[in-house]
């Protein structure tokens, strides 16, 4: 009599939201409540140590080196260890680092030199963390549902950025930044945990090979060899870079000066938010055929909130901003997700991944510790206008890749993620008609992640392109994130 009750119910749940996938999404939730909030909490931490825009760009340096340094060893390592043990080890690191980071700051003995170190702890964590997780969540879902599933993924991941954001702001005013990055600790704590009970059976074991320098270029040879995946890559190194100084360091700067605090700021960043999760729920049903080209379109109005920070526009103006740049962003990233989704073989996944983080975010920290001299030298407003043509002007030079532009989904098979045959296009010798995170941040989940265009970018063409059969001649891209 239970069973024919059961079944309907046990069929609530869509086919693609397996046990991983609903694992790992309940941990991003759970880590970017804590993150969004610790990264206002971070700024004001070095404000109330008296601090200046040279100080914030410091610590954020301080996160940013090891990650860059780090993400190819991550990358090759998650592709051989299995990668929940990566994850988790990572969350453990970042636990640990934000809890005495808390520490110091709620004594009211944090150092500048000491919240470098701590938030270095941090970005390593991070650099190992990334290209596992994303290996990971990419396993975790088929093939035919890949797009719906990642959009469902950034949907809960942008939400919960929502909360951090809003909540971490309104901490920091009435509680202070200390409390804030207590929360973030736990949090990993509590995420690391969600981790532990990963499934990894089901994906199959490496074969053993020439060791770390080895599986290194055998990542560059998958990376080198498809000129979307490196020519957008080096576009959001110069994307992310900006968005990460203008984020990191002017943003807080202009919000203190101007906007009357962090809470604006905070409500501006949960705007972002906002807009990323709408831009997911376009992503649920909308599937561009072209992905590479409405994504990249997507990418101009990134450059939005720097020109808001830079005229500057009141808080009002500003959320607008940071909202049209979240739907945006999202475009791009669930675009770019399923790209990489169709193109990269399952077991090279975690390297590609960490070229990916590598070149998104290498130019992080120079453009975060140039960020103060930057404004001594030239103003703030100018520093700022720079930073938005430079995201124009490089989003403009990738769209002349043949690749970006021409790239198209293929149609849906059965098969799923696991299977390591490699298909049309996903050699290392790229087909010719082949075309974030991000950030990934994505940046990069990614990208991503972040973390770092709009719908309402996507010109008549592109919807004449939407509405066109996919056909056979479809080949795939990548992705990024934000």
């Amino acid at each position: 009599m239970n069973s024919p009750a059961a079944a309907p119910h046990r069929s609530r749940r869509p086919e693609w939201a397996g046990r991983n996938y609903v694992l790992l999404t309940a941990a991003t939730i759970v880590t970017n409540l804590g993150t969004h909030g610790a990264l206002i909490a971070t700024t004001w931490a070095v404000f109330e140590t008296g601090g200046d825009a040279g100080d914030v760009g410091l610590v954020a340096m301080a996160r940013f080196l090891p990650l860059v340094l780090f993400l190819l060893i991550g990358g090759a390592v998650a592709d051989r260890v299995p990668r929940h043990r990566v994850m988790v080890a990572a969350n453990v690191l970042n636990c640990v680092s934000q809890a005495v980071f808390a520490a110091l700051v709620l004594s009211g003995s944090a150092q500048i030199w000491q919240m470098m170190v701590l938030t270095a702890l941090c970005g390593t964590g991070q650099a190992f963390f990334n290209p596992a997780a994303e290996g990971m969540l990419m396993s975790s879902v088929t093939g035919e549902q890949a797009s719906r599933a990642f959009a469902v993924y950034r949907m809960a991941m942008h939400g919960a950025s929502i909360g951090g954001a809003a909540l971490g702001g309104a901490l920091v005013a009435f509680v202070g930044p200390g409390w804030v990055l207590l929360i973030d600790a736990i949090a990993f704590a509590v995420a690391g945990g969600l981790r532990a009970f990963l499934d990894v059976s089901g994906i199959p074991e490496r074969a053993p090979g020439g060791g770390l320098f080895s599986d290194l270029r055998e990542g560059w040879h998958e990376f080198i060899g498809r000129p979307w995946l490196w020519s957008i890559v080096a576009q959001f190194s110069v994307v992310v870079g900006l968005i990460g100084a203008v984020e990191s360091v002017y943003g807080p700067l202009v919000a203190k000066a101007e906007l009357g605090g962090a809470r604006p700021w905070g409500i501006a960043l949960a705007a972002y938010g906002v807009g990323t999760l709408a831009g997911a729920f376009l992503m649920a049903r909308w599937k561009p055929r072209r992905l590479l080209f409405v994504g990249t379109l997507c990418v101009f109005p990134i450059a939005l909130p720097s020109a808001a920070l830079a005229v500057p526009l009141d808080a009002v103006g500003l959320t607008t901003a940071m909202f049209v740049s979240g739907v945006a962003i999202e475009v791009f990233g669930v675009s770019w997700m399923t790209t990489m989704h169709q193109e990269i073989p399952e077991e090279k996944l975690s390297r590609v991944s960490a070229y990916d983080w590598f070149g998104s975010t290498a130019l992080l920290p120079l453009t975060t510790a140039l960020a103060g001299p930057a404004e001594t030298s030239f103003g703030r407003s100018t520093a700022l206008w720079g930073a938005a043509g430079l995201m124009v002007l490089v989003t403009a030079l990738v769209l002349l890749v043949p690749d970006v532009r021409n790239l198209t989904r293929r149609p849906h098979t059965k098969e799923p993620v696991l299977a390591t045959t490699p298909t049309a296009g996903s050699d290392s010798v790229p087909v010719p008609t082949a075309a974030p995170l991000a950030a990934a941040l994505a940046v990069s989940d990614t990208s991503a992640d972040v973390p770092a265009g709009t719908a309402a970018g996507v010109s008549a063409d592109v919807s004449a392109d939407v509405s066109a059969d996919v056909s056979a001649d479809a080949e795939g891209a990548l992705r990024r994130n934000g």
